[in-house]
């Protein structure tokens, strides 16, 4: 059984970007994580470092030692999902956010798809759905449901790799679903049988 990262390792590994798991470091504590496979050196210049698989997984578990959590004051970037508990943040500071998020999920879909292709998602969007196409949407420009005023709300469905979409009205709805579909997503509009209410139901395209 592989050895837990030591409580500097953990530390390196929480504090990568959350969306490309680009990882900043010492020489010697980057190194000792491609060694135990939980990073790479990218081929190409800068040569930067980033999370293999394995890393992320390292990263979404919960440490054994509660000094190895990663602090919560790094502000990790979170795209919103819409909901009336949300505040409505929408400022140039945000929209920069946005993009610098979008480019490099870009970034990690060239990355670890195996052709490099950027036009569908990519295995870290298939684990977190409902943050992979919020920020889709968000990136594109659509406002989400927050602080009272309408939008999207994006929210878990059952049905694996599958997220609902829903918006105040059906041009949104419809606007949202082209939105998804151009960024690599499968969409289909269905009616929810109890309230009528009209949905898009949402999933990442594997070819």
């Amino acid at each position: 059984m592989a050895r837990p990262p030591t409580a500097a390792q953990r530390r390196v590994i929480d504090a990568a970007d959350p969306v490309t798991g680009r990882l900043r470091g010492t020489e010697a504590q980057l190194e000792a994580l491609v060694k135990r496979g939980l990073a790479f050196r990218h081929p190409r210049p800068p040569h930067d470092h980033f999370l293999t698989p394995a890393g992320h997984r390292v990263r979404e578990t919960v440490p054994e030692e509660p000094e190895q959590a990663a602090d919560p004051a790094t502000g990790v970037f979170a795209a919103h999902v819409g909901g009336t508990q949300e505040a409505a943040d929408t400022g140039p500071a945000r929209a920069r956010e946005v993009h610098s998020a979008w480019q490099g999920l870009l970034e990690l879909r060239r990355m670890t798809n195996t052709d490099g292709a950027t036009d569908r998602p990519c295995g870290w969007e298939r684990a977190h759905l409902v943050q992979a196409a919020a920020l889709a949407l968000e990136a594109a420009g659509h406002p989400p449901e927050a602080g009272g005023s309408p939008g999207y709300r994006v929210r878990a469905t059952p049905q694996p790799e599958a997220v609902a979409v829903h918006a105040p009205d059906g041009e949104v709805l419809r606007a949202c679903a082209i939105t998804l579909e151009g960024a690599g997503w499968q969409v289909g509009e269905y009616t929810e049988p109890r309230t009528r209410a009209r949905y898009v139901l949402a999933s990442p395209r594997r070819v």
